[in-house]
């Protein structure tokens, strides 16, 4: 696989992971709080976290991630984000379930994933900014391209 179309999974990955991350720590803070609703999308709005819907959550999908459809998934994670967040609307990757893309890859990538330490903070965000930065600094690089 090219590292154009590499680029598109892993970063794609890391961004269902983080956004999850988010979704999900507030989600348990709503949760421990009597006057609030978990499940109520304006609170995730109020705080600037996307809504991601049960079957795109990274917990759901981890615990799928060895299924030969795991790429499929993905991808219809994706498009429930996207159809729940009006300002993702066709920002997201749909190619993991390309036949082309390597299920033991993804799996591979996901499980490196789960390890990284996110905790759905500000600070992830950061973390997130410096991985995206490298990514396209050894990707652009690999292409023949100037950063």
């Amino acid at each position: 696989m090219d590292a154009g179309e590499y680029k598109h999974i892993a970063l794609g990955l890391l961004f269902l992971r983080y956004v999850s991350m988010s979704f999900e720590r507030l989600h348990t803070k709503l949760s421990e709080d009597d006057y609030s609703d978990a499940e109520d999308r304006d609170e995730y709005l109020a705080e600037s976290i996307f809504w991601v819907p049960e079957k795109a959550r990274w917990s759901t999908l981890a615990k799928q991630s060895k299924d030969p459809k795991i790429g499929i998934m993905i991808d219809d994670a994706m498009r429930a984000i996207e159809a729940d967040n009006e300002t993702l609307k066709g920002a997201l990757p749909k190619v993991f379930g390309k036949e082309s893309i390597d299920r033991a890859m993804l799996t591979g990538l996901m499980d490196l994933f789960s390890n990284l330490k996110l905790e759905g903070t500000k600070a992830d965000f950061d973390l997130i900014g410096r991985i995206y930065e490298y990514c396209i600094g050894e990707f652009a690089s690999s292409e023949g391209k100037r950063g």
